[in-house]
């Protein structure tokens, strides 16, 4: 809501159109009731909608996903498929905050991830945008409470079972017991991984170029600094990036001495290494 009533505020003086879009994921009995909430809001404030419900535990089912994974697919693709129905330009502004963004880098390095995991989300990645990423959940709640203005909690985030609750609900407080802006110190945090992250990767794109020859496989006589080397591979593979043991195995079958070397790394994909040199395929 803090986000609907600030953009709604703001769009006459920029020329904004709003659209406001809701995804149903049909995980609880009431979430009916949420779509119909966001409908009335959009219509009180004069803003057309968009509303789809998804049955994310049958979608998880198919793809053999957990339910959160599965539920973030569902709702990017519902936005995206929103943002490109009113024109290529068109931007999906998302409400999360500095505290999402706090449980998200800890998920991340719980998980094991590096760099990449450890900037959390981005302020802007592709059409999704992110223009609250450093207020605070307890601010925005405080300042629509002010203005009287009407709101939703979501009960699945008070759900145990589900591992982002846990980290808000246990895991949080028990950091901010030692720093009380524990939340600000992991946004800050998350900044300065984001931007290690974005140099790194303009030295991998440099190197992988410099070694690529014109048949577009990878000369890795000279191996570079693993950390170097791990981007070069991802930025070669694309999207989405193989598991973090599949770039291992390249490393190390290029670094030995057997040729002839295929690994597979998911979605068709391929790596074939010979004669110290890095081939991907299809």
């Amino acid at each position: 809501m803090a986000l609907l009533h600030g953009a709604a505020e703001i769009a006459p003086s920029r020329a904004w159109h709003l659209v406001v879009a809701h995804l149903d994921h049909g995980l609880r009995p009431e979430s009916a009731d949420d779509a119909a909430f966001v409908v009335a809001a959009a219509e009180a404030l004069g803003l057309a909608w968009e509303v789809r419900r998804v049955d994310v535990r049958a979608e998880a089912a198919a793809k053999r996903q957990g339910i959160e994974e599965a539920g973030r697919e569902a709702r990017y693709a519902f936005l995206e498929w929103v943002a490109a129905s009113l024109g290529s330009d068109a931007p999906v502004a998302t409400a999360h905050t500095a505290d999402d963004q706090a449980e998200t880098v800890l998920l991340n390095l719980v998980r094991g991830a590096g760099l990449r995991g450890a900037r959390g989300m981005p302020a802007r990645r592709g059409v999704i945008v992110r223009p609250l990423l450093h207020a605070r959940r307890e601010v925005l709640r405080a300042t629509l409470d002010a203005q009287g203005i009407v709101y939703r909690d979501d009960p699945t985030n008070r759900d145990l079972d589900q591992s982002r609750a846990r980290v808000r609900a246990e895991l949080v407080p028990v950091l901010e017991s030692l720093n009380p802006d524990a939340v600000g110190a992991l946004v800050r945090f998350a900044g300065l991984a984001a931007d290690d992250d974005a140099l790194l990767d303009e030295l991998a794109a440099a190197e992988l170029k410099s070694r690529r020859g014109a048949d577009r496989a990878i000369d890795w006589r000279k191996p570079p600094p693993p950390a170097l080397g791990r981007r070069i591979l991802r930025l070669a593979i694309g999207d989405p990036a193989p598991a973090a043991d599949r770039i291992e195995a390249i490393l190390d079958a290029a670094a030995g001495t057997r040729g002839g070397v295929v690994i597979e790394l998911g979605r068709g994909r391929t790596a074939e290494i010979r004669g110290r040199r890095i081939s991907i395929g299809t």
